[in-house]
């Protein structure tokens, strides 16, 4: 049942990554899918910096909501952020391979909530995003 289960989360995901353009630009590699749970990566490019050559606040924002929609999707129930945050840690810099592990806090019938740590190729915390979804009564794959 566990191995169906996962199935359908990895078949969900793949078919969100293939529709995402936004995703796909950020070079977003899924590394691991399980029932509410997400594990992705990505490597920080030249045109994601700000003008303090740190990297713009948006990119581990943006990594993170994906990793949340990978999580709180992936049991084929269409779900939409109601409330996102991150707390940033540590500065991200150009060629920073940066790692978001989203877990489900919470699983309920119309919310989830999840939280989503991004780390860096040193290990290091970057920072934390808490997100909450609601859960629609719509499917993403056909049953």
């Amino acid at each position: 049942m566990q191995i169906e289960k996962n199935k359908m989360a990895l078949d969900v995901v793949n078919h969100m990554v293939e529709n995402d353009a936004f995703s796909k630009w950020l070079g977003i590699e899924v590394l691991e899918i399980k029932e509410g749970y997400s594990r992705i990566k990505m490597t920080v490019r030249k045109e994601m910096a700000n003008g303090f050559g740190i990297v713009h606040g948006g990119i581990p924002f943006s990594l993170a909501d994906s990793a949340f929609a990978f999580a709180c999707n992936n049991r084929n129930v269409l779900s939409v952020a109601l409330d996102t945050s991150i707390n940033f840690i540590k500065p991200v810099h150009i060629g920073d391979e940066l790692v978001a592990e989203s877990k489900e806090m919470h699983n309920g019938i119309s919310t989830g909530l999840y939280q989503i740590e991004i780390k860096n190729q040193k290990n290091h915390v970057v920072a934390i995003f808490k997100g909450l979804c609601y859960r629609t009564d719509k499917s993403l794959l056909p049953e």
